[in-house]
């Protein structure tokens, strides 16, 4: 089985382990293929967390070398136990941050293979570190003082204008660089994660939604199902399955592109979907695939991709290709390790 999505204690602050540490534990679960994808560095003393603020942008920047360095040394030194990918997972905060990018991509060439595209702050505050962070976001797209969230007419937060912007840096940045990946599509929604992205009083956010799925789909990217999200108190995989599911025997030639939700489009339009733990140290390498295993089953995927080195270049000017999974997913022998509690069949 695959997964492209991870960081180490290594080179990555919030994380825990060594990346060795988290490549060995792949090899033990049984992978067949893994991605690497530490994050790029951040550009401006302010964006940077409280762990990182005594290490300093310059040496984020030299921490990120090390990575590249260390990954492709793994790489070649588990050849014959592990297929590794070596890529970066990014972010958008400002203009800034995709100026750096593409000197970052220049500087290391064909040694980064691939990206996680994902956006984790919006109007240039974090929308994942905690709770009280997130907050901060939302009154930020607020009328009044900064230090209160005022409320909308019909008594909510501003979403609209929240999702509106996630969306929209989420769309940004894939016209500029393409990433192979989509990372966790609807992370906006980590500390509301019954919200429905299609309902109508977030006018517009919708069609933004829609919009960078077609994006996506239309240059080859792959979606990730990212199975951190059990470990942050879902009770699904990103996307959510609140945006996933359509009532059971439903015609879908009947639903309106208002009423299909996000994953049903990605099925629908023929969207890619690939496999990611998002591991944050060995401990987490692999964690909750059983429980993503349930809910790709009851949300009826059929096809699973993953990626693979290419001698050819693709949209991006990247040698990386999607390759889709020969055979039945479900009979892998890697879930054979997770018994037979799994929901077995569609």
């Amino acid at each position: 089985m695959h997964s492209h999505h991870s960081h180490s204690g290594s080179f990555c602050k919030h994380a825990a382990g060594t990346l060795e540490e988290v490549v060995l534990e792949a090899i033990k679960k049984g992978f067949k293929v893994y991605g690497l994808s530490e994050h790029v560095p951040r550009y401006r003393e302010r964006d940077l967390y409280p762990e990182e603020t005594r290490f300093g942008v310059e040496n984020l920047g030299k921490q990120f070398d090390a990575y590249v360095a260390e990954a492709h040394r793994l790489k070649e030194a588990y050849a014959g136990k592990i297929t590794l990918l070596v890529g970066a997972e990014t972010d958008f905060i400002t203009d800034l941050d995709c100026s750096a990018l593409h000197s970052l991509l220049d500087k290391h060439e064909d040694n980064i293979e691939y990206l996680v595209g994902s956006v984790h702050h919006v109007n240039e505050r974090p929308i994942d570190f905690d709770r009280d962070t997130w907050q901060q976001c939302l009154s930020s797209f607020a009328a009044g003082p900064p230090d209160g969230m005022d409320l909308d007419d019909e008594g909510e937060p501003p979403y609209t204008a929240y999702l509106s912007s996630y969306f929209d840096s989420q769309f940004a940045f894939m016209e500029r660089f393409r990433p192979e990946v989509i990372g966790h599509f609807d992370l906006c929604r980590l500390y509301v994660p019954l919200m429905r992205l299609n309902n109508p009083k977030y006018e517009g956010v919708w069609a933004k939604v829609e919009r960078n799925i077609d994006f996506a789909i239309g240059y080859g990217a792959c979606f990730e199902l990212n199975a951190a999200a059990f470990r942050k108190g879902w009770k699904d995989a990103y996307p959510g399955e609140d945006v996933l599911k359509v009532p059971p025997f439903f015609p879908l030639w009947k639903i309106g592109s208002d009423w299909l939700t996000s994953f049903q489009l990605i099925i629908s339009k023929g969207g890619r979907l690939v496999l990611s733990d998002d591991s944050h140290g060995p401990a987490a390498v692999g964690l909750n695939f059983h429980l993503l295993y349930d809910y790709m089953v009851r949300m009826g995927v059929r096809d699973l991709w993953y990626l693979e080195r290419s001698d050819e270049r693709n949209v991006a000017g990247r040698k990386i290709r999607a390759v889709q999974y020969n055979g039945d997913w479900k009979e892998d022998p890697f879930w054979s390790q997770f018994g037979p509690e799994l929901e077995r069949g569609l």
